[in-house]
């Protein structure tokens, strides 16, 4: 074999190399992508476990929450005050599974899981004294996208908000 023959089998042989590298490439970060849409998952499924948690196993905490819910007038400065710290974590998650749903990262189906809580309790005093006060904190496409949740037929609220007396329009 001549030197100019030797040169081309390398030739050959270090693109067969840089193909094989690209696919492995491919492959990790394929892998990569399903890892961080994983971990977008979890994160979305813990910010809202963490918020459901604490309104469950706090009496203090739910009592004010399902008062101002419920309330047509806001609550003592202070119940109204935790009451909208607490609703703004809860609304915080679900932009950002908004957000993350958006630009691809968390599946859209999940996204509408964690909204449809939204509809559920859109009719209540409460939510809309929230939303009429908050709805300039957050990111605009988040707002428009809550707006038409805010607009669609109501569903079937939990049944503790009936046994309170509030009416719905479900």
């Amino acid at each position: 074999m001549k030197l100019q023959d030797l040169a081309s089998v390398a030739e050959i042989v270090g693109g067969v190399a840089v193909i094989v590298s690209l696919i492995y490439v491919g492959v990790q970060v394929n892998d990569n992508t399903s890892a961080i849409r994983s971990a977008a998952a979890s994160d979305a499924t813990t910010t809202m476990q963490s918020w459901y948690v604490e309104m469950g196993t706090n009496r203090q905490a739910s009592d004010v929450w399902f008062n101002a819910m419920t309330s047509a007038e806001p609550l003592p400065p202070r119940d109204e005050f935790q009451f909208m710290m607490s609703m703004h974590v809860a609304i915080l998650g679900m932009q950002n599974s908004y957000l993350l749903a958006k630009e691809g990262t968390l599946d859209a189906e999940f996204r509408e899981a964690v909204t449809t809580a939204i509809v559920a309790v859109k009719d209540l005093p409460g939510m809309s004294r929230y939303w009429t006060q908050r709805r300039g904190f957050f990111h605009s496409g988040f707002a428009e996208y809550v707006d038409g949740l805010l607009a669609q037929d109501a569903i079937e609220t939990l049944d503790i908000y009936k046994m309170s007396g509030v009416a719905t329009d479900s």
